[in-house]
């Protein structure tokens, strides 16, 4: 009889693999390895998320390794820019090369001025105008537009994100520091290329899915990779099979960690884009009906949530002047217990607002639900 997992058990495991019900010792690029990268489209909430995950953590062991190469932010999963170990730059891109595919030729916007251009040579100038330095889209749009005058330079500049491995370079993306959305490609900013010799396939991407994230259906996979077809895929793995209380089919790793549903899951803050968020079709085993029930503005801010017992819990945001910052937690119900996430919420605070001088955690009313 297929063994079934409850809800509040499926979501214990994923956070073990998170690193969200103890915090881990390892170094963040082991971290970023193990987690298959972080999703990180802005330039500093993903901090946070390595923050929750990691014991001890400070900025700058996330942005040294930026800065000497050993990490990058680049598109992989989803189309998105994710931070992950160079050596995943290399390897993972031409895995989910498929769905950077269908997001250029199937965009609404840029996927018609894809007809009838020769796309080779598009990308063949564009790696060359990138090897020279890093540009940013705009410049980099207006050079090939120079060649292709009837195109839009936004589209040439887009084909070049979906065909080319590009890397955010810094010092975009190091803590405490901006500068422009410049890229170049992976292959120039970490000196080699893949070797196909060395090349993973999609068998291991979806075994180190199931590690991060597991267990999981074959449409999470899916949603987390952005590829499709993955069922013949997931069926020709050693892997074991599962339902959980809705009677949907799992896989998992066999010797994968599986705490029991009891087992305590302490307060955790996630950033804006946290993978645990995102990278499953059916969201339940952390994400609570409440969430749905706030109606955010689809086009709005992004709410960062917080976690008590497994589960999203309510929003948090910083609000900062030059003399003090201040911590608002608004819990989706009255009863939720704040003490430990107040205390959890002060030490998030001396961490973001390191620079100044009055810190305060202020609990606010419970979100109303709305109709």
């Amino acid at each position: 009889m297929t063994p079934v997992l409850s809800r509040r058990a499926l979501g214990r495991a994923t956070l073990a693999r998170q690193f969200l019900l103890a915090r881990t010792e390892a170094s963040v690029p082991e971290v970023v390895a193990h987690l298959v990268g972080l999703q990180a489209q802005t330039p500093h909430t993903w901090y946070t998320g390595l923050w929750s995950r990691i014991a001890g953590f400070t900025p700058d062991r996330a942005a040294d390794p930026l800065v000497d190469r050993e990490l990058v932010r680049i598109a992989v999963m989803r189309s998105t820019i994710h931070l992950v170990t160079a050596a995943d730059a290399l390897a993972l891109r031409p895995l989910v090369q498929p769905a950077l595919d269908r997001d250029l030729f199937r965009n609404h916007t840029h996927g018609r001025d894809m007809r009838g251009l020769d796309v080779d040579a598009v990308v063949a100038a564009g790696r060359t105008l990138l090897a020279e330095k890093p540009r940013t889209n705009k410049e980099l749009g207006t050079l090939l537009h120079e060649q292709w005058p009837d195109r839009a330079p936004a589209s040439l500049a887009y084909a070049i994100r979906c065909l080319v491995p590009l890397v955010q370079v810094p010092p975009r993306g190091v803590w405490g520091r901006s500068g422009a959305i410049a890229h170049t490609s992976a292959e120039t900013w970490l000196g080699a290329s893949p070797d196909p010799a060395d090349r993973p396939s999609v068998d291991d991407l979806v075994l180190r899915y199931l590690a991060a994230f597991g267990p999981a259906t074959v449409k999470d996979a899916q949603t987390w990779s952005g590829l499709t077809r993955l069922r013949e895929v997931v069926e020709g793995l050693p892997l074991l099979r599962l339902r959980d209380e809705d009677g949907q089919e799992l896989f998992d790793l066999p010797d994968a960690p599986r705490p029991d549903g009891h087992v305590p899951a302490p307060p955790r803050f996630l950033y804006d884009f946290d993978n645990l968020l995102l990278s499953h079709a059916d969201r339940r085993r952390v994400v609570t009906d409440d969430v749905r029930a706030q109606q955010y503005e689809p086009h709005g801010p992004v709410p960062q949530f917080f976690l008590v017992d497994g589960v999203t819990a309510g929003d948090w945001k910083v609000r900062r002047t030059k003399d003090a910052a201040t911590l608002e937690l608004r819990p989706f119900h009255r009863a939720t217990a704040m003490d430990e996430v107040e205390r959890e919420g002060e030490r998030l605070l001396a961490f973001l607002a390191a620079d100044v001088p009055r810190h305060e955690v202020r609990t606010t009313s419970p979100a109303a639900r709305r109709p």
